[in-house]
């Protein structure tokens, strides 16, 4: 668990990292360098989930090298499947990382959404959902050091 207390935001405290897999930790389906490293320090107090609608069939792969736990979603409500996930995980314990407009929904549910913007850009519902928005390797790094997060959060 991650546990901080944001001044005027309140005390988190993270169980759940649910991931976006194309757009966020991977380009073209291959994971970005720098990404593995980083999930498997915070596998470490985090339950790290993969959720995807495997657009180019690599989810399964991916997963399993990175050791952490795969959802599939059908194609046709994304959206609504991710925030539903987010939901039955505990929403208050999940922190949320994406950046497509499918991923909107599970951000803006998650009690700390973070959208990241990489080569495929950012959707705007995305942007709009989030809590912040930096690059993939920073999102990771925020949750290995959550005091980070602090100065940006604090109100």
């Amino acid at each position: 668990m991650i546990r901080l207390d944001i001044p005027g935001w309140g005390v988190l405290e993270l169980e759940h990292l649910v991931l976006d897999l194309n757009g966020t930790i991977a380009l073209d389906g291959e994971v970005l360098a720098g990404v593995p490293e980083r999930l498997a320090a915070l596998s470490e107090s985090l339950t790290i989930h993969l959720v995807t609608a495997d657009t180019r069939g690599q989810a399964t792969v991916i997963a399993e090298q990175l050791g952490i736990r795969l959802v599939l979603v059908t194609p046709g409500d994304e959206a609504d499947q991710k925030r539903a996930l987010v939901e039955r995980l505990g929403a208050e314990r999940v922190v949320a990382i994406g950046n497509g407009a499918n991923d909107a929904k599970m951000l803006q549910a998650a009690v700390l959404g973070i959208a990241v913007l990489g080569p495929e850009g950012l959707a705007g519902e995305a942007l709009r959902a989030a809590d912040v928005v930096v690059g993939i390797h920073d999102a990771l790094d925020l949750l290995l050091h959550p005091r980070r997060l602090v100065a940006t959060l604090r109100r």
